[in-house]
Order: structure tokens, then C-alpha cells, then sequence
């Protein structure tokens, strides 16, 4: 019988795992961020609604730098990607307790149509970004004239 070291079957389930969530070595990095917790949340956190004419994505990211916001609208799916510092007046090592986590963020979300995105409008303010989305003329819904006859 072989004998192998743990870090080998932990990476081997690490692999199979990745490989199951789509995060295979070569595609994009997970979707999941740096928030304190039980388990990694995706960051920003969102809120999706909608009307008839469109789609409004709000996403709670305080302490943003919005110049350094990007956003990305690609037929029915925005991607919110930036970079979330902490002070730099603060040493690391003066730190007793640091639960506000810092780096790279990127947060994919599917929009329920598609979208017209010459015409996507952002707003940062008060750590709200707020994302209006007007939805393509092809999927706004129609009204349809019933005759008789």
C-alpha cells in the first residue's frame, strides 16, 4: 500500500472541487471574496429588481474607490470588478484586529434579459453603487393587439 502525504489528497479534492464548481486551473477566478465569516460570500453584495423598461442592480461596496470601478456588460450578464484598499495610515503591524479584508474583487451577475449597453448608467454614493440596465428593445415585453375574427 502507498503511502501519500495529506497535502497531496487535500489538493487532489481541492482539484475535484474546482473542477466540479467550473474553476478549473485556466478559467476565471472564483467568484467569492474576502468577507469575515463561515464561509466566503460574493462581494459586492447585490440586490437585482426590475420593471418593464429596466433592470437595476444595487451593490453594497463601502469604502470604494469609484475610478477605480469597473463595469462590464456583455449581452445578459455585468461583471463588477475593482479593487478594495484599507488605510494606509495604519501600519499592518499595528493591527490588534483586521476583519475588513483588502484586493481584487470581481462579481459576475446574470441579469434575467438582456441589455442595451450604450445605454447602462452607475452611480456611486454613500458605498451604494447603484446600476440601471435599460433592457434591449428585443426583450422588453410587447403589447399584443387581440382581434376578433
Amino acid at each position: 500500500m502507498s503511502w501519500r502525504m495529506p497535502w497531496t489528497e487535500l489538493d487532489a479534492l481541492r482539484r475535484d472541487l474546482d473542477r466540479a464548481l467550473g474553476l478549473e486551473t485556466g478559467r476565471t477566478t472564483p467568484k467569492v471574496a474576502f468577507l469575515p465569516g463561515r464561509a466566503a460570500r460574493a462581494y459586492p453584495m447585490t440586490n437585482v429588481s426590475e420593471d418593464a423598461d429596466n433592470i437595476y442592480v444595487q451593490a453594497l461596496a463601502p469604502g470604494l474607490d469609484p475610478d477605480k470601478l469597473e463595469l462590464t456588460v456583455l449581452t445578459n450578464t455585468l461583471t463588477i470588478s475593482g479593487v478594495k484598499t484599507v488605510s494606509a495610515d495604519v501600519r499592518p503591524e499595528a493591527y490588534h484586529r483586521s476583519e475588513r479584508a483588502a484586493g481584487r474583487f470581481v462579481r459576475s451577475i446574470e441579469l434575467p434579459s438582456e441589455v442595451d449597453s450604450e445605454r447602462v448608467t452607475a452611480r456611486y454614493a454613500d458605498g451604494m453603487l447603484t446600476i440601471a440596465l435599460p433592457r434591449a428593445a428585443a426583450s422588453r415585453p410587447k403589447q399584443v393587439q387581440v382581434t376578433l375574427g
